[in-house]
This record gives structure tokens, C-alpha cells and sequence, in this order.
């Protein structure tokens, strides 16, 4: 990833038809995960002869794209999710963007895609809330979630790295991402796909992937759960992650595990996030590997009291069921726990401005 350097001048072109101020309250009132979204989008272009160029805000609207462009062939794309808080006097901020920035480099570089700089990552979300900050809602558990991507946007059919690349960042006001709020989910142990492979993406945010959740994702669903958990592919024994969140476990006596990140298993900022805060009030956290059957016998036998997922989208959802051939077993009651709340609780105040940023995760966008 290349160094911080200072953050480009992002050209304004304003929508003609925002939407009526009315209309967009009545939207954010109620806000729903991913279905609508802002005036405008930043953008930013690519080639092998001129770089980066053409840093903008422009209207949001449909992209032109040719039949042949290659992302439609090839799906050589990323993105990332991030989210813009509302603080209580009225401004606004992101969590930890700079961790965002390098792993949309790192996933760049994986996809064989040109690397954005920190600074360009971070000024082309600061140049868009800007613009949109009436956008960025301020109820309970509502947020402005931000959607940075890249995609090649060459018209060719040949197997390569395009020579031309988009960046864009979309917002759409959000609020819980599972409907009813905070509550344990039940999740599908899935033994016949799997989301990755060694040596493969799973690493990388790339559409692939989730690509590749969908169907047993879905499975899930017809079973009467709300995800599925991935087993890694070389022995189809241990954890790995659900379809877009991490895991963890928590024993009974307050030690936290969560499966070690490798080249299989997406590096979460929120992950990262939590493993800090839980370390900070004392609990033993360890990255190691957690297989399925011992994990089905410490629930069995109370030595395991807690699960929960994490991700940007979710923060911290705990799980109260799990589901697979052969077994059927409740975590803790299939109520939330108390470490997982607790934990949870000073994450999300951190993010809302409600107690001290002792990490400096926070940075000001408007």
C-alpha cells in the first residue's frame, strides 16, 4: 500500500433533484439495511497510462458500463463496509478507516487491482459525507453505511488484470441489520461448501465470495436459520466464518476464542476491534483453531457459555442455536450473554460519541 500522502481535491457536481427534505426524514425515520441511498457518490478513475485521476463527487445514479467490460467476466472487483455515526452534537464520524483503507490495498493486490492510497480512501468518504450529511441518520442503532468498491472496467475478453478501473463509495442510511434488533441467531453448520480455500480469496473482500455463501446461505434459511458458519476446507473439521461475519466463543470462565485469521478467513476490522476491548477488561483471548466436535461437547457440558458474530454490518449478534446434520444444541439459554453485551455495549458507544475513544478509532468526516 503506498504512504499517507495529502488527500486529493475531490470536484463537487451537485444532483439537480435532490431528494425533498420531507421524503428523505420519512426514509430515515425508519431506515432498512441497504435499500436506499444518498443524493451522491464519490468516484474516482484508473487506467495504466494516467493512474488515479479525476477524484469527484458526482449525482448518484446508474453506472455505463459496456457488455465486455471484465468485471462481468471475470469478477475481478472488492469493496469494503464502513459506517458514519451521528455523534450527539451533531457530528459526524467513522470507525477505524485507516484499517478499512489497508485491507481494501490488501484485497486490491490479492484481485490484481491498483492499490488506493490511505489518504485517498479516507478523503473519498470525508468528500462524500460531506456533501450528504443530511443523509446520516440519528436514531437508535441507525447509521450512514458506507460501501467503497473497485471494479475493471476495461471492454476486454482476455484473461488479465484490466488496464481500467472504477472506485466509487455509495451510502445508504441503515439501522439494525437483523430485523427485531439485538437477538441470538440460530446458524446452520454447513459441512458440504465451503466459503473458501487455502490459497484461495477468503482473505480478500471480493464479491466471490459472498458469491459463493449464497446457496447455502439460503439452505440455511429453508432450515429455519438465520446464517450459516463455514468449516475450512482442507478437513472439514474447525470454525471458520460465517457468510460476512466472524465468530467467537466465550468459556465459562471468561476466556474468548475466535479461529486464527489465515488465508481463508477475512481479517475483520470489528473483530480486531473487539478482541482489543475484550483484552482491556481482562479476559484471555486467544486465536486458535476451534473444532466442531469439541465445541458441540464444551456447550453440552457448560464449558462454553457464549457464542457471538461480529462484523461491520452487525456489530455483535450473539448466537443462541446451532444447527447441523446430526445436532441441534442451544448456547446459553439462547439469550444474549453477559460478555457479549457488555462488550458490545462499549463498542457501540464508542462509535455513537457516548463514553471516551481511549484508542483514537474514531475519525471526523463532517
Amino acid at each position: 500500500m503506498s504512504t499517507p500522502s495529502t488527500p486529493p481535491a475531490f470536484e463537487l457536481h451537485r444532483t439537480d433533484t435532490p431528494l425533498p427534505a420531507g421524503e428523505r426524514a420519512a426514509l430515515l425515520a425508519e431506515p432498512r439495511f441497504g435499500t436506499v441511498f444518498t443524493d451522491h457518490m464519490a468516484r474516482v478513475s484508473w487506467t495504466t497510462v494516467d493512474g488515479w485521476h479525476a477524484y469527484r463527487v458526482e449525482p448518484y445514479g446508474p453506472l455505463r458500463m459496456d457488455p465486455a467490460s471484465a468485471v462481468l467476466h471475470y469478477a475481478q472487483e472488492i469493496f469494503e463496509g464502513l459506517k458514519a455515526y451521528r455523534h450527539p452534537d451533531g457530528s459526524v464520524w467513522t470507525f477505524r478507516p485507516q484499517a478499512n483503507a489497508a485491507r481494501f490495498a490488501r484485497s486490491a493486490q490479492r484481485l490484481a487491482l491498483p492499490e488506493l492510497s490511505e489518504a485517498d480512501f479516507v478523503e473519498s468518504l470525508r468528500a462524500l459525507v460531506d456533501v450528504d450529511r443530511d443523509w446520516v441518520p440519528s436514531g437508535e442503532e441507525t447509521s450512514l453505511y458506507l460501501r467503497p468498491f473497485m471494479y475493471a472496467s476495461e471492454k476486454f475478453l482476455g484473461v488479465r488484470a484490466s488496464h481500467e478501473v472504477e472506485y466509487l463509495v455509495i451510502a445508504s442510511p441503515v439501522g439494525a441489520y437483523f430485523p427485531g434488533g439485538v437477538r441470538p441467531v440460530s446458524i446452520w453448520v454447513e459441512k458440504g461448501y465451503h466459503r473458501a480455500s487455502p490459497g484461495g480469496t477468503g482473505a480478500a473482500k471480493c464479491g466471490g465470495n459472498y458469491a459463493a455463501s449464497l446457496l447455502p446461505q439460503a439452505q440455511a434459511h429453508e432450515r429455519g436459520c438465520d446464517q450459516v458458519c463455514f468449516l475450512d476446507a482442507s478437513t472439514g473439521s474447525y470454525l471458520e466464518e460465517l457468510g460476512g461475519m466472524n465468530v467467537m466463543v466465550v468459556d465459562a470462565d471468561g476466556t474468548v476464542r475466535t479461529p486464527p485469521v489465515t488465508d481463508s478467513i477475512l481479517e475483520g476490522v470489528t473483530r480486531s476491534s473487539i478482541l482489543q476491548l475484550l483484552t482491556d477488561a481482562g479476559h484471555e483471548v486467544r486465536e486458535e483453531p476451534i473444532a466442531l466436535a469439541d465445541l458441540l461437547t464444551d456447550i453440552e457440558t457448560g464449558a462454553v457459555a457464549e457464542m457471538f458474530a461480529c462484523g461491520t454490518a452487525a456489530v455483535m449478534t450473539p448466537i443462541g442455536r446451532l444447527v447441523g446434520d446430526g445436532f441441534d444444541v442451544t448456547v446459553n439459554g439462547s439469550t444474549p450473554g453477559p460478555v457479549t453485551m457488555a462488550i458490545r455495549t462499549e463498542l457501540t458507544d464508542i462509535q455513537y460519541g457516548r463514553r471516551p475513544d481511549r484508542h483514537a478509532w474514531m475519525r471526523r468526516l463532517a
